[in-house]
């Protein structure tokens, strides 16, 4: 397939059609001439197992390496706190069991914590792995009960648990991501069902924001996650997403955000370009995908009328888009080491993996 962007960018896929549902994708780095995907998908048996996929690209042709059926279905997975040498895969299941696999084998996981929450793991992610972050190796998870947990991948219990409050209804967990994370600081943003979004400072032990997107909050993305938070997508049910400017946080205005309208149809997620953070992709319930830039202003801060700081947002500008399928994308993924290739995968059980070029002229 070719993609005519003109002066933006071009793209060609190659793809492949999984044998049940495919609920995340991942690029994982490899030899010189080949690329590696880790796929979690929900087996299509009644009993609702999973799989473990590990397809390799060669040449323009996409085969699958290495396959393990699992009790139960996959949500969600990450290499995050894993290094390269490694390639430890750590996945969240709709039993709300967490566990670790090396990608090389993947018969039996190297750490595990059996009902890490009461129902299905919704959202997992990493961190101090893939040379991405100070500190320690750590891995949050965000549940169906409400709960938001980070663990050391070496340590049964839980590091930090966000419990829902005493008395008030329990919030669905749809997603989690790390920030902030060099020297001793780190972040945990976590998104909700009712449009919370939650900023939790894991170095104080404190809730350091938190704010909301009035739609279920599908997916939060830090631009860079080992530097002094810049910027974070945080995107939603009903068409939207948001781009918050993190450098200036304000006591009663909090950050400075701009709303952007995207793919008539639930925005998905958002995936930040590994070699430009001014780079994100979008991927939308009407099975396309949106590239944006985001332009700074001249000042990134001004003051408030009580004289105190507060944060100035920039603009967004959409690239390109392109739709690719008439189910939603719900999973992408960029190479960490070859910009513009990246994986995606959507709900009409497809893996497809796309190369977009000229992507250095941002």
């Amino acid at each position: 397939e070719e993609d005519d962007g003109g002066d933006r960018h071009d793209g060609c896929a190659a793809d492949d059609r999984a044998p049940a549902q495919v609920f995340d994708v991942y690029a994982v780095r490899d030899a010189v001439d080949s690329l590696q995907c880790a796929v979690r998908v929900r087996g299509h048996l009644a009993e609702g197992k999973g799989v473990l996929q590990v397809y390799e690209l060669k040449a323009g042709q996409m085969s699958l390496a290495d396959e393990r059926q699992k009790p139960h279905g996959i949500k969600c997975g990450t290499f995050g706190a894993s290094s390269f040498a490694q390639r430890s895969f750590a996945t969240g299941d709709y039993a709300g069991n967490v566990a670790v696999f090396d990608v090389e084998r993947l018969d039996e996981p190297t750490f595990s914590v059996p009902k890490a929450h009461e129902s299905i793991v919704n959202a997992i992610a990493g961190i101090g792995g893939l040379g991405i972050g100070g500190g320690a190796p750590e891995l949050a998870t965000g549940g169906r009960d409400g709960r938001v947990k980070v663990w050391d991948p070496r340590v049964q219990e839980p590091v930090v648990s966000l419990e829902p409050v005493a008395g008030q209804p329990t919030r669905d967990c749809w997603t989690v991501a790390f920030g902030n994370s060099h020297g001793d600081e780190r972040v945990v943003a976590a998104g909700y069902d009712n449009g919370d979004v939650k900023l939790f400072d894991l170095r104080t032990n404190s809730m350091r924001w938190e704010t909301n997107a009035n739609n279920g909050v599908t997916c939060v993305d830090f631009d860079r996650p080992d530097v002094d938070m810049n910027k974070m997508v945080v995107t939603t049910l009903e068409s939207r997403f948001r781009v918050f400017d993190l450098r200036t946080q304000h006591a009663d205005q909090g950050f400075a955000h701009c709303a952007e309208k995207a793919h008539k149809a639930t925005v998905w997620l958002a995936r930040h370009l590994p070699q430009n953070r001014d780079l994100w992709m979008t991927g939308g319930g009407n099975g396309g995908f949106n590239l944006y830039t985001y332009h700074y202003p001249k000042k990134r801060s001004t003051l408030h009328h009580d004289n105190l700081p507060v944060g100035v947002v920039g603009d967004v500008e959409l690239l390109n888009s392109r739709v690719i399928s008439t189910q939603p994308i719900v999973a992408f993924d960029w190479s960490p080491d070859r910009e513009g290739l990246a994986c995606l995968a959507c709900l009409d059980q497809t893996l497809r993996v796309f190369i977009c070029t000229k992507l250095d002229k941002y």
